[in-house]
């Protein structure tokens, strides 16, 4: 057995050895495809002439002997049956196409080849929208028919010019540059083709299966399936195209030398077809079958993602040697680019996806023993107005959550959460109110773009919780790269607001004025008088105008506050007393704490300290805005307003009194963004207001760690 197997491994080798002299033979030799089947048939008749000179001697003597006899090319193609001067009607070159020519030919035919490919897609797409029009809206339906049309002869222009110019090139022959540039782009698309039906194959399956099986499989609704698929259509349409794209340039070049070899080619394509569809249907069937035990289905699709790239990565190395010149290329520049792109849009992907590695804990929230009060909300206002069963009103004031959502953040947004509950469970306020940066989207600090899982996240926490809560943005909640805008993240909020919650007070309608988000909620005695009005104010986030250039609350925010209290006076008959939130300080709290640190007695000081930024990223002992608001002047005015509560500023807690309106800086809860925060401990908490029956209140400083 030993002896049969060294024998067919010596017979392979000389097979080898006869494949490559006649391959020398022909170096110099222009391509052609009568010059192609010549070698073919040389090859041929060189192995026959072999098997009869070794049937009496070794392999290597008979090697040796049939080299000797045919040593020139015109007696191999003697002996494969060409007449004696073929040979040098082969070597002749006047007709061969040069690789300049080429060069200018294929890439006319690639620019056609994009063009087609690109307007293919888009017609695929449009009868994708005729099906879903002719049962949604038929009326689009025709419209959707006429740019079919249109595209349909938009791409016949490029597409004939392709195939007449693939037609006029039967027949062609290359000189020997331009063969070894044929052969290598052969090379390149047919394995670009093979990889790309993988691709396709995997991304219809994790983006499109995958969601129709949980269709009908499943709980998701047909508004859900439909909105997914629009939505992740692109990377459907990019994969759809990259395989047309290879298509036609495999085409080409196969057009023009025949390689891979036809036959092998097909029978490869077939089966990595068949092997991505079995695997991707497996995959998903499993997922369906399981789903009831699955926490997160979408897991199981990216990990068999990645199992499924590294078979085909496996295939690459192993079985597609098998027809390919060359099969692995190493390119270091080019792995370098691919792979650093891999990486940043990988990156900026995950950072953007939604995570909720805090879920067990959340479930894990019992409700906090609170009193009962009555809630009503005017759609037409967007006012709610929750009247006291109690004689006093407990509302707990919480600051600069920062929840990031990320795993590199979950330990520090645990804590986050924890604190919180903590704070909530020790004061059973009636009320939460936050101000500002619940959430934490900035990618550098928490490896993290998505704010609306953070949202999500605290929304989930204060609804097991049981207390009413509401809030002001801040200037992180709404960052520039986030993975939603104002107008995405304000429909985040109402689909989680009270009429779905029982807990968020978020309004349904707003002011047309400047900001995200301006509100009213009204405080009534358990009579139904007027008791205090909570004004939630958008201090707005950045100007624009440069890195940390904070906004402020805008003229049009403060007329229409002042349009609001003016309501509430009308309707009570005397000056109602309000209380203003926002996230970043009003310039009078920077001359106010000045004056203070002078010892002016301008200004009344209760609790807490202003140290500044701590030595953060501004390192100014408040961090307001460039602009001044017209706001404190106009509360001033009014006499309405006996306190402003804000954030922002994190180590800032004080609570000041200046002229005659208390400014208080809430205690952060803040873990993740101020580098080093984490580690310090004096300055995180909260503050409790306890409004009573005549409107006056009374304001107490709760640090964490005085109750943990």
């Amino acid at each position: 057995m030993k002896m049969k197997t060294q024998n067919k491994n010596e017979e392979i080798s000389c097979n080898h050895k006869i494949k490559t002299i006649v391959a020398m033979m022909f170096e110099d030799i222009p391509y052609s495809e009568e010059v192609a089947e010549a070698q073919e048939k040389i090859e041929t008749a060189l192995n026959t002439e072999f098997d009869k000179i070794k049937t009496d001697r070794h392999e290597d003597e008979a090697l040796e002997e049939l080299l000797s006899k045919y040593s020139r090319l015109s007696q191999m193609a003697t002996l494969a049956g060409y007449s004696t001067d073929r040979t040098e009607i082969w070597r002749e070159d006047g007709e061969a196409m040069d690789i300049r020519s080429l060069k200018k030919e294929v890439h006319q035919q690639r620019k056609r080849v994009y063009l087609t490919s690109a307007f293919c897609v888009f017609a695929l797409l449009q009868v994708v929208w005729l099906v879903y029009n002719l049962f949604v809206k038929p009326s689009m339906a025709i419209e959707n028919l006429l740019v079919i049309g249109i595209d349909v002869l938009i791409i016949s222009f490029p597409l004939r010019k392709y195939l007449r110019t693939e037609k006029s090139s039967e027949g062609n022959k290359y000189d020997t540059e331009a063969y070894r540039y044929l052969r290598s782009r052969s090379d390149k698309y047919a394995k670009r083709l093979l990889n790309s039906i993988a691709l396709l194959v995997g991304v219809m399956f994790v983006f499109v299966f995958s969601e129709l099986s949980f269709y009908i499989f499943g709980n998701s609704k047909s508004a859900e399936f439909i909105e997914n698929f629009f939505k992740n259509s692109i990377f459907v349409e990019i994969s759809i195209f990259i395989l047309l794209k290879n298509i036609l340039c495999q085409y080409i070049f196969q057009k023009r030398i025949g390689k891979p070899d036809k036959l092998e080619f097909r029978k490869h394509i077939i089966g990595i077809t068949v092997f991505s569809l079995l695997y991707g249907f497996g995959v998903t069937a499993f997922t369906v079958i399981k789903s009831k035990d699955i926490t997160y289905p979408g897991n199981i699709f990216l990990m068999a993602g990645i199992v499924f790239g590294i078979l085909i990565l496996l295939y690459n190395i192993t079985l597609r040697k098998k027809i390919m010149y060359k099969n692995i290329v190493i390119n270091t520049p080019k792995i370098a680019v691919y792979t650093a792109v891999l990486v940043a849009v990988s990156g900026f992907s995950i950072m953007q996806g939604d995570s909720w590695y805090t879920q067990s804990y959340i479930n894990s929230v019992p409700i906090v023993s609170h009193n009962t009060h009555k809630i009503n909300y005017d759609d037409n206002t967007g006012i709610y107005t929750i009247t006291s069963s109690t004689d006093d009103f407990k509302i707990l004031h919480l600051t600069d959550i920062h929840i990031g959502g990320s795993l590199y953040s979950y330990r520090k947004d645990l804590k986050a959460l924890k604190a919180c509950y903590a704070e909530i469970e020790y004061t059973h306020p009636d009320l939460v109110v936050v101000t500002g940066d619940m959430s934490f989207p900035l990618g550098i600090m928490s490896l993290s773009l998505n704010n609306t899982a953070p949202v999500e996240q605290f929304a989930a926490f204060m609804r097991n919780t049981g207390i009413p809560w509401a809030f002001t943005y801040g200037n992180h909640d709404t960052e520039t790269l986030a993975s939603a805008n104002q107008q995405e993240l304000n429909d985040v909020y109402k689909s989680l607001s009270y009429k779905t919650s029982g807990t968020l007070l978020y309004p349904y309608t707003q002011p047309d004025i400047m900001g995200r988000n301006n509100q009213l909620i009204e405080i009534r005695n358990t009579n139904g008088s007027l008791n205090t009005g909570l004004f939630m104010i958008d201090s707005n986030a950045y100007t624009g105008e440069g890195i940390n250039v904070y906004d402020y609350i805008h003229d049009d925010q403060v007329n229409w506050y002042a349009d609001e209290v003016k309501k509430m006076n009308t309707e009570a008959g005397h000056t109602v007393n309000s209380m203003v939130f926002f996230h970043i300080p009003l310039q009078e709290y920077k001359t106010a704490t000045e004056l203070y640190l002078q010892g002016s007695d301008k200004v009344k000081y209760f609790f807490g300290e202003n140290p500044g930024d701590h030595g953060g990223i501004t390192n100014d002992l408040v961090c307001c805005s460039d602009y001044s608001s017209k706001m404190f002047d106009t509360a001033l005015q009014l006499g309405s307003t006996t306190g402003f509560f804000c954030g922002h500023d994190h180590y800032n807690n004080a609570s000041i009194e200046y002229k005659g309106i208390r400014l208080t800086y809430g205690m952060s809860i803040d873990y993740l963004a101020m580098p080093g925060i984490e580690r310090e401990t004096k300055q995180r908490g909260a503050e409790l207001i306890t409004l009573h029956k005549d409107s006056s209140w009374d304001l107490v400083q709760i640090p964490l760690q005085s109750i943990t």
